[in-house]
C-alpha cells in the first residue's frame, strides 16, 4: 500500500494542528500507520537553532519534507502542520514527493487576532514582533491546493469532512466504514417488503458499515464476480454474496424492509437480477447437497435479488444492548489504544483451556486480542438451546480485569512466557466479525455477532462490539 503526505499550510492559529490530529485518528482507524510532523515540534527537535529569515524558513520546510518523504516511502502516512509560508519551497517539496496532498487552511488575520489568547498577533500588529507571518512577513497562499478549507466560515467537522472526502476521491485513502442511518418514521410511507432474520441481519450490517466496502446489497456484476473470482468487481476480496433475495423482481425505487412488525432498513432499489443458486452453492459451500443448511436456504430463497444502497433504521440487536458498539466506535477505540497489530479469535462456545492457551500465545506477539463470540438464542437445526447470557457472563473474568492487572492464565503451569506482557483489553471490529460470520454454515435463528470489550478509559466494565450475524 503506497504512502502519501498530507501537507497542511496556513497562518498560525488557523487550525492546522487540530485538523491534523483529527485526520491522524481517522486514518489510523482505517489501518494505516500515521506520523504527524507538527511545526512547533519540528522547530524544537529537528530545526533547533534555525531562525525566521526566509533562508531559515526554507531550510526548515525542506527538512520537514525530507522526513515526510521517508514516512511515505515506507508505506506510512505523513501529516505535516507547519505554516510553510513560501510558495516556491512548498512547490519544490511537492515536486520531490509522490502522493503529495496540500491542504490550505484559510483564516483572516482579524479573526486570528481575536482567537489568539497569547496576544502574539496584537504584538505583531503593534510592531513588537518582527518577521511575523501574515503581519510583518508575507504568506503566499497556494494557487492550486488539493483542498482549501476556511476555519473562519466552516466548523472543524465541516472542514475535516471535506478533507477526508477529497482524500478518498483522489485515491490516496480507501473509503472506510460509513454509517447510513435514518429515523424509522421515514419508512412508514414507503412500499413494504417483509423479510426474515437473515435479510434483517444483512441490512443492519450494511447500514452500519460492518460489510464495508459494500454500502448496499450487491448488484449483478459484483455477484457474478464474487462467484467466479472471490472478489468484488472493483477487485477487493469478498467471498460471500450479500443479496436481498426475493421471489419476484421489484421496480426501482425506495422500499422499506420490515421484520416482526417493525421497519429495520430502507433500500434504494437500483434494479433486480436473477441469481444462480446451484452455481452459488458450489462456489460458496463447495457442495450442492440439500443436506447442507446453506444450500437448502439458497434453494428456498427465491431466484431474484434486489440491488441497492441500504439505510439502517436501528442498531443491530445482539440481545445485550448495554454492550453494543458500532464498527466506527470500535475503530476509534483501536486508534485511541494505539494498537497497530491484533489477532481475532472466534468461538461460539465459552473459552476453555485450549482457547486460553491460543489467546495467550497470540498476545506474545501482537498489540491486542479480538475475541469474537457468537450469540445464539436457539439453534433450531439441533433443537439445542444455548444461553447467550450465561456465555457472555463467562467472558467477564477476562474482559473485566481489575485495574492495573495483566491478563494471566488461570491454569497452573501456564505462566506468562517472554518479556512482553500484554494487558488484556480485547475489542472487536464488527467488519471482521461479519466477514468471519459469512463463512459459517447458516442456521435460521442465529441472532448476532457478539464480542466483549472494555469501554474506552475503563478497566472494570465491558462493552460489546456487535453486528447482526449472517450465520
Amino acid at each position: 500500500m503506497s504512502g502519501f503526505v498530507v501537507w497542511f499550510t496556513g497562518l498560525s492559529g488557523a487550525g492546522k494542528s487540530t485538523l491534523a490530529e483529527l485526520l491522524k485518528v481517522e486514518i489510523e482507524g482505517r489501518g494505516r500507520h500515521v506520523e504527524v510532523l507538527d511545526g512547533d515540534e519540528v522547530r524544537t527537535h529537528l530545526s533547533k537553532g534555525l531562525g525566521f529569515s526566509k533562508e531559515d524558513r526554507d531550510t526548515n520546510i525542506r527538512r520537514i519534507g525530507y522526513a515526510a518523504r521517508l514516512v511515505a516511502r515506507s508505506g506510512g502516512v505523513a501529516i505535516t502542520a507547519a505554516i510553510s509560508p513560501y510558495r516556491e519551497v512548498r512547490d519544490e517539496v511537492r515536486a520531490q514527493t509522490p502522493g503529495f496532498f496540500e491542504v490550505h487552511v484559510r483564516c483572516s488575520v482579524e479573526e486570528l487576532a481575536r482567537r489568539d489568547v497569547k496576544g502574539l498577533y496584537a504584538k505583531a500588529l503593534r510592531g513588537e514582533i518582527g518577521n511575523f507571518t501574515g503581519v510583518s512577513d508575507p504568506y503566499e497562499a497556494p494557487l492550486k491546493p488539493e483542498v482549501a478549507v476556511d476555519s473562519e466560515a466552516e466548523s472543524v467537522e465541516e472542514s475535516f469532512t471535506r478533507i477526508v472526502a477529497q482524500l478518498e476521491r483522489s485515491g490516496l485513502l480507501s473509503p472506510g466504514v460509513r454509517e447510513s442511518r435514518a429515523d424509522p418514521e421515514l419508512a412508514r410511507n414507503l412500499p413494504r417488503l417483509d423479510v426474515g432474520p437473515r435479510e434483517t441481519s444483512d441490512a443492519l450490517m450494511l447500514g452500519w458499515g460492518a460489510l464495508a466496502p459494500l454500502a448496499g446489497f450487491m448488484g449483478s456484476s459484483d455477484y457474478l464476480s464474487v462467484l467466479a473470482e472471490g472478489r468484488l468487481k472493483s477487485g477487493q476480496p469478498f467471498t460471500i454474496p450479500v443479496l436481498l433475495r426475493t421471489k419476484q423482481p421489484l421496480k426501482a425505487g425506495r422500499v422499506a424492509l420490515w421484520t416482526a412488525g417493525e421497519p429495520v432498513a430502507i433500500v434504494d432499489v437500483e434494479g433486480a437480477f436473477q441469481t444462480s443458486p446451484d452455481e452459488e452453492a458450489l462456489a460458496v459451500y463447495g457442495t450442492d447437497d440439500l443436506a447442507h443448511p446453506g444450500v437448502r436456504a439458497l434453494r428456498e430463497s427465491g431466484g431474484w435479488a434486489l440491488a441497492g444502497a441500504v439505510t439502517a433504521l436501528r442498531r443491530p440487536d445482539t440481545g445485550f444492548p448495554e454492550h453494543d458498539l458500532t464498527p466506527l466506535e470500535v475503530r476509534r477505540a483501536k486508534a485511541e489504544r494505539g494498537w497497530r497489530t491484533m489477532v481475532g479469535f472466534q468461538t461460539r462456545n465459552p473459552v476453555h483451556r485450549a482457547h486460553e492457551y491460543l489467546q495467550k500465545v497470540a498476545l506474545e506477539s501482537v498489540d491486542g486480542l479480538l475475541p469474537i463470540r457468537w450469540s445464539a438464542r436457539l439453534n433450531q437445526a439441533t433443537s439445542r438451546p444455548t444461553s447467550a447470557c450465561v456465555a457472555t457472563r463467562l467472558y467477564s473474568p477476562i474482559t473485566s480485569p481489575p485495574a492495573g492487572r495483566f491478563w494471566r492464565p488461570t491454569r497452573p503451569g501456564c505462566a506468562t512466557r517472554g518479556r512482553r506482557r500484554r494487558s488484556f483489553t480485547p475489542w472487536c471490529d464488527a467488519t471482521t466479525a461479519a466477514r468471519i460470520s459469512s463463512s459459517v454454515a447458516t442456521t435460521r435463528e442465529w441472532a448476532a455477532t457478539t464480542t466483549l470489550t472494555p469501554p474506552i478509559g475503563s478497566s472494570t466494565s465491558t462493552r460489546q462490539a456487535s453486528s447482526a450475524s449472517r450465520s
